[in-house]
Formats: structure tokens, sequence, C-alpha cells
């Protein structure tokens, strides 16, 4: 059988197989629940101008640890800066972490992953050492460390976040591309002519897209959890500009007079980062090609 014919065969399975997944998908309430949520933070982080109703940064001393109400739903912090506008931009810095965090993370993982699986041997071994380097360090004290090294600011610590998830996307990518590399139609298109650009690039990387994808669910709610943590440490976003790390610290001073000061931006990180856990459980669920069998 020529390349194309495996080509064609593959996409028709491909769209066959596409739509029963997405069925399988909607079946699952969890995962649906998690996207909607999920969903509703992108949402929110897009249009934070429209969302919000005050200005976050704005205080009122006036209004200072005032308890929620009509005027302020989510209360007020000891400036009188309204918590819900709060809340809702610092969901902002926390999916913009997470998008572009994540995105770092595959720009270089994914083609280091691509090398160290399809040529072997020399390429494998560099990568691999390199990967269990990083791997030798938790995630969170890789990204403090390297934070503090960066400085305290919201691009830093997308940055120092996007290199701790590195690791993880070569080994997915390097699995993946093990995996795929010994199957039929790059075989095929080996024995075609293909170059090595046109395996890895039509064939392996686009079939691997369903793990990586699973990779993406997971290292989104990971960034998010760092973003929090780096603000919450002042290596992250600086005061007075919101995000939910910020707000945890500056509540630390005010649990017992005003709870809800740590109560809602704690909730919108556990909200945040359960969402997308749930989307990503789903997801790896239903892509999973070994998910038949169990």
């Amino acid at each position: 059988m020529t390349t194309a014919v495996l080509t064609t065969l593959g996409r028709i399975r491909s769209a066959g197989a596409g739509s029963g997944k997405l069925r399988a998908l909607r079946k699952n309430r969890l995962a649906m629940t998690g996207g909607i949520i999920a969903a509703l933070f992108v949402l929110a982080a897009l249009f934070a101008p429209l969302v919000a109703p005050y200005d976050p940064a704005r205080p009122d001393f006036a209004d200072a640890l005032a308890a929620p109400s009509w005027s302020h739903w989510l209360g007020t912090d000891d400036l009188g800066r309204d918590q819900l506008s709060r809340v809702v931009y610092g969901a902002r810095a926390s999916m913009q972490v997470g998008v572009v965090a994540v995105a770092l993370a595959f720009a270089v993982g994914v083609p280091l992953g691509l090398l160290a699986g399809y040529y072997g041997k020399v390429a494998d071994s560099v990568v691999s050492r390199l990967t269990d380097t990083m791997l030798a360090f938790p995630f969170l004290v890789l990204a403090v460390g390297l934070a503090a090294v960066l400085g305290p600011s919201l691009g830093n610590a997308t940055i120092a976040i996007g290199i701790s998830q590195i690791p993880a996307v070569i080994r997915i990518t390097r699995a993946e591309t093990l995996r795929l590399r010994h199957v039929d139609y790059v075989a095929a298109a080996v024995a075609n002519g293909g170059g090595d650009a046109t395996v890895l690039f039509r064939h392996i990387l686009p079939n691997a897209t369903s793990a990586l994808t699973v990779q993406a669910t997971v290292g989104i709610p990971a960034a998010i959890i760092g973003e929090a943590l780096l603000s919450f440490l002042g290596l992250g976003v600086q005061p007075p500009e919101a995000s939910l790390g910020v707000m945890l610290s500056g509540a630390q001073s005010f649990l017992a007079l005003a709870p809800w000061m740590a109560v809602f931006p704690g909730l919108a990180v556990v909200a945040a980062t359960l969402a997308f856990n749930l989307l990503g459980d789903g997801l790896r669920d239903v892509l999973d090609p070994r998910g038949a069998t169990r």
C-alpha cells in the first residue's frame, strides 16, 4: 500500500473515531462540568474590564474591610478595593500564565522530544540526561528557584513556570515518537522517500496531538498553582496589581477580622485548578487508545 492510501485510511478512521470520542466526552459529566467552569474562567480573563464592577487597584478607605454585600459581592480588602474585581483580574493573570507558560514549554519540549525519540542514540542520551536533571527538582521548587534568579515580575514568573514544565512535555513527546515511528504509515512514508521533516511533522506529530492535548490540560492547572505560589512569595505579580497569590498573601493579617479576603481568592484557585484537572481526566479517558480495553 502506498503512503497516500495509508494516510487516507488513517484520516477516515480518525474522523469516525473523533465523532465517537466527542460523544464519549459529552457523556462524561465531570469532564463537561470542568470544561464549562474552565471556559468561564477563560471568558472572565478575556473580558475582565467588562466583568469587573470596579477598578481593582482603586482604594476606597471608607469601605475598607467591608463584608460581602450587594455593592461588593465578595467584600473589600484592607484598602477598600473590591474583592470581586480583584478576583476577576487575578484570574486573568492566572490564565495568562497558564496559557503562555504551557505554550513556552511546548515550543521547547516538543522539538526536543521529537529529536530524542526519532533519532535516538546520542540525541536521545543528551536530551534524556537533561530531562532527568531537571526532574530531580520538584516542579514548584524549580519554578521558585528560577523566579528568584530572574527577578520578581509576572513575565519572569511565566518564564520560570514554562521552563519547569519542559521536562514533562519532552517525556510525553519522546514516548509518543518512539511508539509512532514503527507504525505502518510512518514506515511507508520512509520507504517512499519521505524526509525526516515530512515524517516528523506530517505523520508523527499530528498523531501525537491527543497525548499532548491531555498534557496541556494538566500543565495549565499546575501553572495556575505555580503563579499563585510565586505571587504569594513576592516573586510574581507585584502589588498593587491583582493576583490570586497576592490577595492570599495580603489576607494573612486579616484572617480573623475579614476571612473573605482569603476565602474567595482561595476558592478561585481551587475552582480553576479542579476544572482543568477534571477536563484533563475526561480527555485522557477519551483520547487514550488503551481506554477501550480497560
